[in-house]
């Protein structure tokens, strides 16, 4: 044994499967895998004893590596393991953190978006996973929270020292529960995995990596120099993945839209697309929005139907990244531009879900409707796919605005506000088109200069023949179709991640 320089005393032993050291930094360490035969070890006292082998690391392109020191509220930490698990829209890591205290923290990473957790203990037995319901609220530990997410998930492999090493490939249930309508310093995530009984709990709150003032992450050269370039499978073009995240990217020579959440090396599944939506922004432009420089990465075209309704509407999402601060989304509906971002917490419903508190103040609902995405370009840090369905629900509170859609296991929240279509345009340097960026958002008559009555019958008939002939182009998908009851304000779609 040897001192640390903390109140950890390390432990090394050989390899029972290869002789090669196996070193455990943190007493609450009961498995590592060597690093060198991938043998699973358990610790014994001081006896290490070989429990079968891991399967390799996926490559998920992370920054993370084992090693990485940073600070977390006020105390220095060391990644010393990881977990990776899959679940029906990709792949996730939770990195074993040991800190100063001698203590172990989990810092979840799924789809660009990082969450800091310790291990809390239950102060009662907690329920089966199948009674937490999707939508529906809860206490635990005299807490409330929202449960965002009931998903099946698998080990697929490990790394580094681990205090906990579920079964590899044998399913689990994992439920995320999210505080609800706090202010953002309070708002706080509560995993349950159920790979152990009883279950094990993480609680903790969504970070920023440069929240964490991390040092010894991969370089961006060795990140480069691992590639994320293949051949299309439809036409066998060069295809160049630029994002870690990636799940989903459509080819740019034939648009076909390719599934890489089993990572290139899989094999690569795929869906041609026809009827294309240009993006009015094209791939690639950056700009400046609320003082933070985003890169359009991705483009989708939706289309919604509320109940009771036969037409259509259809909308457009613009998916945007940041390396510091990840993604975000800026959405173009026929009533106006949006810029939203995934919430960490989950606003507190009333009754029935006609109102939304959250972070002080009161949403009402808007648009409650069913929405498909139709059309796709560029990268997605989620399994997107032509044909996904949500279920969505749109609240506003003047300009504040959120949003709800659930698919599937997961439930997923966005907020925001409403842009004029001027800044939108200046922001990406596209002030000369700014007429293309207009919505039905623009003045009203009342604050246009005066008109006489015969202008305005006839503008009231051109309005009428315009609405009846876009009508005809939505109902078969395309354009900015007339509609009686809403459209969105964006948000995660349903790969958004349960992290």
């Amino acid at each position: 044994m040897a001192d640390t320089g903390t109140p950890q005393r390390f432990y090394r032993a050989p390899c029972p499967g290869c002789g090669a050291p196996v070193e455990f930094k943190s007493a609450q360490s009961a498995y590592a895998i060597c690093g060198y035969c991938q043998s699973m070890v358990v610790r014994q006292g001081e006896v290490l004893r070989r429990i079968g082998k891991m399967a390799e690391l996926f490559d998920d392109h992370s920054l993370l590596q084992l090693g990485a020191q940073g600070r977390f509220e006020d105390q220095s930490f060391m990644l010393v393991g990881r977990l990776q698990y899959r679940y029906d829209e990709g792949v996730w890591a939770e990195w074993h953190a040991l800190l100063a205290d001698g203590g172990s923290a989990w810092l979840s990473e799924d789809n660009g978006a990082y969450v800091f957790g310790r291990p809390v203990a239950p102060a009662r037995e907690v329920p089966p996973a199948e009674r937490f319901r999707v939508a529906t609220t809860t206490a635990i530990n005299g807490q409330p929270y929202a449960v965002t997410s009931n998903l099946t998930a698998t080990l697929i492999s490990a790394q580094g020292e681990l205090p906990r090493l579920p079964a590899l490939g044998e399913p689990f249930a994992v439920v995320e529960l999210r505080s609800e309508g706090g202010e953002a310093a309070a708002q706080r995530v509560l995993s349950i995995e159920y790979a152990t009984n009883p279950p094990t709990l993480s609680e903790g709150r969504s970070v920023e990596l440069a929240d964490l003032h991390l040092s010894g992450l991969k370089s961006e050269s060795g990140h480069e120099a691992a590639g994320r370039q293949f051949a299309c499978p439809n036409c066998g073009a060069p295809v160049l993945a630029k994002l870690e995240q990636t799940k989903s990217i459509t080819c740019p020579q034939c648009q076909t839209l390719i599934d890489m959440s089993a990572g290139i090396g899989g094999e690569l599944s795929h869906a041609l697309q026809d009827e294309p939506v240009r993006p009015l922004i094209p791939l690639g432009s950056v700009g400046q929005l609320q003082g933070t420089a985003w890169q359009v990465v991705g483009f989708q075209h939706r289309s919604g139907q509320s109940p009771g309704d036969d037409e259509a509407f259809g909308w457009q999402e613009y998916l945007l990244y940041n390396a510091t601060s990840g993604f975000a989304f800026l959405v173009d509906a026929e009533d106006g531009w949006s810029f939203v971002r995934p919430l960490t917490g989950a606003p507190k419903l009333s009754a029935g879900g006609a109102k939304a508190r959250y972070g002080g103040a009161d949403y009402t609902r808007r648009w409650a409707y069913r929405a498909e995405t139709t059309y796709v370009l560029g990268e997605f840090y989620w399994q997107v796919r032509r044909g996904q369905v949500t279920q969505n629900s749109d609240y506003a509170a003047g300009a504040k605005l959120l949003s709800s859609e659930q698919g599937g296991s997961e439930i997923t929240w966005s907020g925001g506000a409403t842009l004029p279509a001027d800044t939108v345009a200046t922001a990406f340097k596209l002030a000369e088109r700014k007429d293309l960026f207009q919505r039905a958002d623009v003045k009203p008559f009342s604050a246009a200069p005066s008109v006489n009555i015969v202008t305005l019958i006839v503008v009231l008939i051109l309005i009428v023949v315009v609405l009846a002939l876009l009508s005809r182009c939505d109902s078969s998908g395309g354009g900015y179709g007339g509609r009686s009851s809403g459209g969105s304000f964006g948000g995660y779609s349903s790969g958004g991640g349960h992290k």
